[in-house]
Protein backbone atom coordinates (compact mmCIF):
# COMPACT_ATOMS: atom_id res chain seq x y z
CA UNK A 1 0.00 0.00 0.00
CA UNK A 2 2.92 2.58 -0.68
CA UNK A 3 3.63 3.53 3.07
CA UNK A 4 -0.42 4.62 3.34
CA UNK A 5 -2.90 3.77 5.85
CA UNK A 6 -6.01 2.47 5.02
CA UNK A 7 -8.65 4.57 6.52
CA UNK A 8 -12.39 3.13 7.93
CA UNK A 9 -15.11 3.07 5.47
CA UNK A 10 -18.04 5.27 6.04
CA UNK A 11 -21.05 3.50 5.76
CA UNK A 12 -23.83 5.18 4.63
CA UNK A 13 -27.53 4.45 5.39
CA UNK A 14 -30.48 4.84 3.29
CA UNK A 15 -32.35 6.71 5.28
CA UNK A 16 -34.87 9.81 4.18
CA UNK A 17 -34.61 13.02 5.90
CA UNK A 18 -31.27 12.23 7.44
CA UNK A 19 -28.30 14.00 6.54
CA UNK A 20 -25.94 11.04 5.68
CA UNK A 21 -22.39 13.67 5.48
CA UNK A 22 -23.37 15.47 8.63
CA UNK A 23 -20.39 14.91 11.21
CA UNK A 24 -18.21 13.02 8.50
CA UNK A 25 -15.88 15.67 7.06
CA UNK A 26 -18.12 17.46 4.78
CA UNK A 27 -17.77 14.63 1.92
CA UNK A 28 -20.79 15.62 0.44
CA UNK A 29 -20.70 15.57 -3.48
CA UNK A 30 -22.83 15.67 -6.18
CA UNK A 31 -22.20 12.37 -6.99
CA UNK A 32 -23.45 11.12 -2.92
CA UNK A 33 -26.38 13.18 -3.03
CA UNK A 34 -27.56 11.37 -6.40
CA UNK A 35 -27.19 7.63 -4.18
CA UNK A 36 -28.84 9.35 -0.96
CA UNK A 37 -31.66 10.70 -3.38
CA UNK A 38 -32.30 7.41 -5.16
CA UNK A 39 -32.31 5.60 -1.92
CA UNK A 40 -29.43 3.37 -3.33
CA UNK A 41 -27.32 1.78 -0.58
CA UNK A 42 -23.24 2.62 -0.46
CA UNK A 43 -20.42 3.20 1.48
CA UNK A 44 -17.87 6.09 1.30
CA UNK A 45 -13.98 4.92 1.03
CA UNK A 46 -11.94 8.15 2.19
CA UNK A 47 -8.05 7.68 2.02
CA UNK A 48 -5.18 10.06 1.90
CA UNK A 49 -4.59 11.48 -1.64
CA UNK A 50 -1.18 11.68 -3.01
CA UNK A 51 -1.36 15.01 -4.79
CA UNK A 52 1.78 13.76 -6.86
CA UNK A 53 -0.19 10.53 -7.91
CA UNK A 54 -0.81 10.41 -11.62
CA UNK A 55 -2.12 7.21 -11.68
CA UNK A 56 -5.94 8.18 -9.70
CA UNK A 57 -7.78 4.61 -9.94
CA UNK A 58 -4.28 2.68 -9.24
CA UNK A 59 -3.88 5.33 -6.12
CA UNK A 60 -7.53 4.21 -4.55
CA UNK A 61 -7.04 1.07 -5.35
CA UNK A 62 -3.73 0.63 -3.31
CA UNK A 63 -4.27 3.00 -0.56
CA UNK A 64 -8.05 0.93 0.02
CA UNK A 65 -6.54 -2.28 -0.49
CA UNK A 66 -9.07 -2.76 -3.22
CA UNK A 67 -7.96 -5.62 -6.72
CA UNK A 68 -7.84 -2.79 -9.20
CA UNK A 69 -10.36 -4.97 -11.41
CA UNK A 70 -13.30 -3.97 -8.84
CA UNK A 71 -11.98 -0.53 -8.63
CA UNK A 72 -13.45 1.64 -11.73
CA UNK A 73 -12.38 4.72 -13.70
CA UNK A 74 -14.64 7.20 -15.21
CA UNK A 75 -13.06 8.36 -18.52
CA UNK A 76 -15.04 10.91 -21.20
CA UNK A 77 -14.70 10.55 -24.85
CA UNK A 78 -15.73 12.61 -28.00
CA UNK A 79 -18.14 10.73 -30.09
CA UNK A 80 -19.59 11.58 -33.54
CA UNK A 81 -22.96 12.55 -31.03
CA UNK A 82 -20.95 14.54 -28.68
CA UNK A 83 -19.30 13.45 -25.24
CA UNK A 84 -20.19 10.03 -23.59
CA UNK A 85 -18.70 8.61 -20.57
CA UNK A 86 -16.55 5.37 -20.53
CA UNK A 87 -16.97 3.37 -16.42
CA UNK A 88 -13.83 0.84 -16.95
CA UNK A 89 -11.64 -0.81 -14.51
CA UNK A 90 -8.33 0.66 -13.77
CA UNK A 91 -6.60 -2.43 -14.30
CA UNK A 92 -7.36 -1.96 -18.07
CA UNK A 93 -7.57 0.80 -20.45
CA UNK A 94 -10.35 2.16 -22.85
CA UNK A 95 -11.01 0.03 -26.17
CA UNK A 96 -12.27 3.63 -28.25
CA UNK A 97 -13.73 1.31 -30.96
CA UNK A 98 -15.55 -0.97 -28.49
CA UNK A 99 -16.89 2.35 -26.59
CA UNK A 100 -18.27 3.54 -29.91
CA UNK A 101 -19.89 0.41 -31.30
CA UNK A 102 -22.01 0.16 -27.49
CA UNK A 103 -23.26 3.70 -28.36
CA UNK A 104 -23.81 3.20 -31.92
CA UNK A 105 -21.11 5.02 -33.49
CA UNK A 106 -18.12 4.12 -35.51
CA UNK A 107 -15.30 6.83 -33.79
CA UNK A 108 -14.40 7.96 -30.35
CA UNK A 109 -11.53 10.05 -28.98
CA UNK A 110 -10.16 10.90 -25.31
CA UNK A 111 -11.81 14.18 -24.90
CA UNK A 112 -10.29 17.36 -23.53
CA UNK A 113 -9.64 17.43 -19.75
CA UNK A 114 -10.58 21.38 -19.70
CA UNK A 115 -13.71 20.73 -21.19
CA UNK A 116 -14.68 17.40 -19.17
CA UNK A 117 -14.10 19.06 -16.32
CA UNK A 118 -16.57 22.50 -17.52
CA UNK A 119 -18.94 19.56 -18.54
CA UNK A 120 -18.98 17.61 -15.77
CA UNK A 121 -18.11 19.86 -12.65
CA UNK A 122 -15.28 17.52 -11.52
CA UNK A 123 -12.26 17.76 -11.89
CA UNK A 124 -9.53 15.30 -13.32
CA UNK A 125 -8.59 12.23 -10.96
CA UNK A 126 -12.40 12.79 -9.17
CA UNK A 127 -14.63 12.68 -11.84
CA UNK A 128 -17.70 10.55 -11.06
CA UNK A 129 -19.89 9.18 -13.13
CA UNK A 130 -22.76 10.04 -11.13
CA UNK A 131 -23.99 13.74 -10.29
CA UNK A 132 -22.63 15.38 -13.20
CA UNK A 133 -23.49 19.01 -14.23
CA UNK A 134 -24.95 17.77 -17.70
CA UNK A 135 -26.30 13.82 -18.02
CA UNK A 136 -24.14 12.58 -20.43
CA UNK A 137 -24.66 9.02 -22.56
CA UNK A 138 -22.72 6.48 -20.05
CA UNK A 139 -21.42 2.64 -20.97
CA UNK A 140 -20.49 0.50 -17.97
CA UNK A 141 -17.72 -2.41 -18.71
CA UNK A 142 -20.00 -5.26 -18.00
CA UNK A 143 -17.13 -6.62 -15.75
CA UNK A 144 -18.95 -4.64 -13.06
CA UNK A 145 -21.71 -7.14 -13.00
CA UNK A 146 -19.58 -9.38 -11.78
CA UNK A 147 -19.10 -7.78 -8.64
CA UNK A 148 -21.24 -7.44 -5.69
CA UNK A 149 -20.19 -4.13 -5.24
CA UNK A 150 -17.60 -1.56 -7.39
CA UNK A 151 -16.03 1.52 -6.45
CA UNK A 152 -16.03 4.35 -8.49
CA UNK A 153 -15.33 8.52 -7.52
CA UNK A 154 -17.35 9.76 -5.24
CA UNK A 155 -16.53 13.16 -7.17
CA UNK A 156 -13.26 14.02 -5.27
CA UNK A 157 -9.91 12.37 -5.32
CA UNK A 158 -9.32 10.84 -1.83
CA UNK A 159 -12.37 9.71 -1.60
CA UNK A 160 -14.32 6.09 -3.77
CA UNK A 161 -18.05 5.05 -3.45
CA UNK A 162 -18.95 1.38 -3.09
CA UNK A 163 -22.45 0.21 -4.35
CA UNK A 164 -23.78 -2.42 -6.03
CA UNK A 165 -23.14 -2.28 -10.05
CA UNK A 166 -26.68 -2.06 -10.46
CA UNK A 167 -26.83 1.10 -8.99
CA UNK A 168 -24.58 2.35 -10.96
CA UNK A 169 -25.83 1.27 -14.54
CA UNK A 170 -29.60 2.44 -13.08
CA UNK A 171 -28.67 5.78 -11.89
CA UNK A 172 -26.38 6.69 -14.87
CA UNK A 173 -28.76 5.15 -17.25
CA UNK A 174 -25.58 3.39 -18.51
CA UNK A 175 -25.49 0.60 -21.19
CA UNK A 176 -23.65 -2.26 -20.24
CA UNK A 177 -20.96 -3.45 -22.86
CA UNK A 178 -17.20 -5.01 -22.91
CA UNK A 179 -15.42 -1.89 -23.68
CA UNK A 180 -12.01 -2.36 -21.71
CA UNK A 181 -9.40 -4.08 -22.88
CA UNK A 182 -5.93 -5.03 -20.89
Amino acid sequence: MRGKEKVGAVRIASLSGVSKTKGKGGQGTPATVALTQAKAEFTLHPYDHDPNAQAYGEEAADALGVPYERIFKTLVAETEAGLAVAVVPVAGKLDLKAFAAALKGKRAAMADAVKVERVTGYVVGGISPLGQRKRLPTVVDESALGFETVYFSAGRRGLQIETAPANLVRLTQAVTAPIAKA
